[in-house]
């Protein structure tokens, strides 16, 4: 691979709903009462100057990007956009839950949510009409344009897992009892950095990777992009109202912006500093004030670094990862969950679809068929889940994807053993279920018992390695 110039084109457009819409990420359903602040979605195309190399990223205000909406987007580019090989398409979410369902195969809301509902098939279709003319837009406005990147830190993401003396570990555990033995997992305060610039060396984007979900206000419900908000405003009173700021999660499904420990601490620093009574909003401005330092801390000195020629190079690859055995065990349990959640929802048959009450049923039921389906299909002889992988150099640096909330230590090990000089995760680039590792297995708990896992970690070092693999070939 010969370093060349590069082409560079920047979209982004608002997808905020305009009608109330059931938010995603939670076991009940939540309807929108008003919009807290916008979503937003925003584009890169990048192509190498021969036209051999193309790629376009996006990323997404969404809990995660589904298989459907996918097909969606890249139908739509492969008619509209026939120069653009749609396979090189990479969206990924910032796994904000306080947005919209999109149109998918699994964990759906209970039917009769209301007329005056935006429907998850409603919102997926204006979502890829607004990702299809972004996209359409960033190609069409590339040119030739320069980059650099660097690394920086800020405190966002803390480990979410407690672990107690008798071996168990909960996901957002009490730490306040003598039970409490320890956090089960490191934290990574890094912030990785691409900037992008025009052939007269003035800055026009940056894409801005950090470890951990937008979920400082999850359970909320209001729509609203989460610190990703206060993030962008703050970035661009900093450095201009017009920059792009593409914002990525990466390797995270055991991190979280809120601490586990030092919480009432912590909580009288953020009052302190005027950012309000209420802890979760308050960590929004927060983890702002903290991510635009890095970027003012890193961007003077990438700047003594930028290059107008760049390797660049993007792979895709398609794997079957091994699903985990769902055992006799596990399907009597789950079979049994289904039987008393199915006879729950017959109590509540008069209830409102989008009461707590009913949607937790509801979603509870059809949590744990999930595990019957995974049980009926090994038998069956499926035993493979078919998942893609984007593998991307520009210079000096690397992108890996992944469509898990994939554990931070598989993002470790990427990038300890990575020839890159600096390597971005991306996570939540397909349908998002978690991906946890060995130390999480023998813990258990949420994000790592089956009904939420349905690959383990073999299929967890799979991905490591065949990043690994992608990378060498790229840095060869």
């Amino acid at each position: 691979m010969k370093s060349g110039k590069v082409l560079i084109g920047w979209a982004s457009r608002d997808i905020t709903p305009w009608k109330k819409v059931s938010l995603l990420g939670q076991f009940h359903v939540r309807i929108s009462e008003k919009v807290n602040d916008p979503l937003t979605t925003t584009v890169l195309a990048l192509e190498s100057e021969d036209g051999r190399e193309q790629s376009v990223i996006v990323s997404l205000d969404a809990v995660f990007v589904s298989d459907l909406f996918m097909k969606q987007c890249r139908a739509n580019l492969k008619r509209i956009l026939p120069e653009f090989n749609p396979e090189k398409l990479l969206i990924s979410a910032t796994h904000t839950h306080t947005a919209p369902s999109q149109r998918m195969t699994f964990f759906l809301d209970p039917p009769g949510l209301g007329a005056d509902v935006m429907t998850a098939e409603e919102y997926t279709d204006f979502l890829s009409a607004k990702i299809t003319e972004a996209v359409v837009e960033a190609w069409n406005s590339r040119k030739p344009g320069a980059v650099s990147w660097g690394r920086g830190h800020a405190v966002v993401g803390f480990n979410r897992r407690v672990s107690y003396f008798d071996g168990t570990t909960v996901m957002y555990g009490k730490t306040d009892k003598p039970e409490f033995s320890h956090i089960e997992g490191y934290e990574d305060h890094g912030v990785d950095l691409l900037f992008t610039y025009d052939v007269a060396r003035k800055l026009t984007g940056m894409i801005v990777n950090v470890p951990c979900p937008s979920q400082c206000t999850e359970g909320a419900s209001f729509v609203s992009a989460d610190y990703w908000h206060e993030t962008r405003c703050e970035i661009r009173r900093r450095h201009g109202k017009k920059l792009f700021i593409l914002p990525q999660c990466a390797a995270a499904g055991d991190q979280s912006p809120r601490t586990m420990v030092n919480r009432l601490a912590d909580a009288r620093m953020l009052k302190l500093k005027g950012y309000g009574e209420e802890y979760n909003q308050a960590r929004r401005q927060d983890i702002a004030d903290k991510i635009a330092a890095a970027v003012d801390e890193v961007l003077p000195l990438a700047a003594k670094d930028i290059r107008d020629q760049a390797v660049f190079g993007h792979r895709i690859s398609k794997i079957d990862l091994p699903l985990r055995t769902a055992t006799d065990a596990d399907f009597e349990d789950a079979k049994k969950q289904v039987a008393e959640w199915s006879a729950k929802l017959i109590e509540l048959k008069d209830h409102e679809p989008s009461s707590a009450e009913y949607s937790s049923a509801f979603k509870y039921r059809n949590f744990n068929q999930e595990v019957v389906d995974m049980y009926e299909a090994q038998k069956k002889g499926k035993q493979f889940l078919p998942v893609e992988l984007h593998t991307l150099r520009l210079g000096d640096v690397a992108f890996c994807s992944n469509r898990f909330e994939y554990f931070l230590d598989y993002g470790l090990r990427i990038k300890a053993r990575s020839k890159a000089i600096q390597t971005f995760m991306i996570q939540l680039a397909g349908n998002g279920t978690y991906l946890p590792t060995e130390r999480a297995m023998k813990g258990g708990g949420y994000g790592a018992y089956i009904a939420s896992t349905p690959i383990g970690p073999d299929g967890g070092q799979m991905i490591v390695e065949e990043c690994l693999k992608n990378i060498d070939e790229l840095f060869a």
